[in-house]
């Protein structure tokens, strides 16, 4: 069945299926203006709840039954149909799909086919939390609507052009080969979309910039993107390698997990929570939320105090790293909700770094504002930037670039 666009317009809905919840977004390509939006949450834990905001309109919220990821999407569903935005409205041209980790299959946007599931399925072992959820949105929204494609937006696809040698591992190659062991990196729409917005910002071309982006949230991810392709970045065959995240440590001695084993006796789901669930800020200080942190430490708290700093030495190395890796820095841009929010971590991720060129203006770091900005001097030799990222936006745009037209 070939795939085109619909007269009646260009709508994309946006799916983001987790482990325990499902985000949604409907959006216009004419103008991307949102359509509706929701969550869709406690998937399989008893009463589930529903959150639905159309454009203009007001926000609903109900509980539901919601024992599985079809229920879910079934009610998110109904809601879109409530505002005349059902999966069925002949301009709705796709459905994008977020999934974790394509491994080296999938470089690019790929709409889905009975192949691509099977691959999807394949690559499980590699995301077990979220690549399962992924499929069975993919496999709800198709038996909802089968002649819309559904296209499939790889957070490893950015990330697929890294150079062999920044994506081996020094470990024996065979096992590395059978076992599918390399750096795959995670947040590749955020740094995809983020990398092209800065160099817009600097109203240049993409291909001509070079970019470090560093993804702040929960979850933290650094990415070395010249002229346009990612060459480097830090999370590797799993999101827990790179930066401290909220409760993920990022870098640590391979050994502690031998350590861990032999004297303190814990298994190896012992030692996953461990480094996955209780590290990070909240391993160090008890609080993942980098607000609480930053409170606690203006107020002298040693503990907060100690994460902040563990947390800017990790990421002001990536930074450094990073200039090495390029040779030649463009700009530093900050995105995601601590990159866009947390004036502090910014000025201290920088701070020192003025012989390499980058450095932030203090009144201008602090300044209100919640679109593209410059944050550097304007003598900097390297701009930095706050660039608030927009994943669905990415996903439907790529979803519609590839079966819109």
């Amino acid at each position: 069945m070939a795939h085109g666009r619909r007269s009646g317009g260009g709508r994309v809905l946006v799916l983001n299926s987790g482990s325990s919840s499902v985000k949604y977004q409907l959006l216009d390509m004419a103008d991307h203006s949102r359509l509706a939006s929701g969550l869709v949450e406690r998937i399989g834990e008893g009463a589930g709840r529903l959150v639905h905001t159309p454009a203009g309109g007001e926000r609903r919220e109900r509980e539901a039954d919601l024992p599985d990821h079809r229920a879910a999407l079934r009610a998110a569903a109904g809601e879109l149909a409530a505002d005349g935005l059902g999966l069925d409205a002949p301009e709705l041209v796709a459905v994008g799909h977020r999934v974790v980790h394509g491994g080296r299959a999938f470089t690019e946007p790929t709409v889905v086919d009975e192949r691509v599931l099977a691959e999807i399925e394949r690559l499980v072992p590699l995301a077990p939390l979220h690549n399962p959820a992924n499929l069975a949105g993919i496999r709800t929204a198709m038996d909802l609507n089968p002649d819309v494609p559904q296209v499939a937006v790889f957070d490893t696809a950015f990330h697929t052009t890294l150079p062999e040698h920044a994506a081996r591992y020094a470990i024996d190659t065979a096992t590395a080969d059978e076992h599918l062991i390399r750096k795959y990196g995670f947040h590749g729409t955020s740094h995809a979309y983020v990398s092209r917005r800065t160099a817009a910002l600097l109203g240049r071309d993409p291909a001509e910039v070079n970019v470090i982006v560093l993804h702040l949230g929960n979850g933290a991810s650094a990415s070395a993107v010249a002229g346009g392709r990612c060459v480097d970045t830090s999370m590797g065959l799993t999101p827990l390698e790179g930066l401290v995240m909220g409760t993920r440590s990022g870098d640590t001695d391979p050994a502690v997990v031998f350590h861990l084993a032999r004297v303190a006796g814990m298994d190896v789901a012992d030692i996953d929570a461990l480094l996955n669930q209780r590290s990070g800020l909240v391993g160090l200080c008890g609080d993942n939320d980098m607000r609480e942190v930053l409170r606690r430490r203006a107020e002298g708290d040693a503990e907060a105090g100690l994460a902040f700093d563990v947390y800017i030495h990790r990421l002001r190395k990536y930074i450094g790293a990073y200039c090495a890796v390029l040779g030649r820095v463009d700009a530093v841009a900050f995105t995601a909700g601590v990159g866009e929010n947390a004036a502090p971590v910014r000025a201290a991720a920088v701070a020192g770094l003025e012989g390499l060129g980058i450095e932030v203006d203090g009144a201008a770091n602090t300044a209100p504002g919640g679109g593209p900005r410059l944050i550097s001097p304007e003598h900097a030799r390297v701009a930095v930037a706050v660039v608030p990222t927009d994943e669905e936006l990415e996903i439907a745009t790529q979803a519609f670039a590839l079966v819109g037209s």
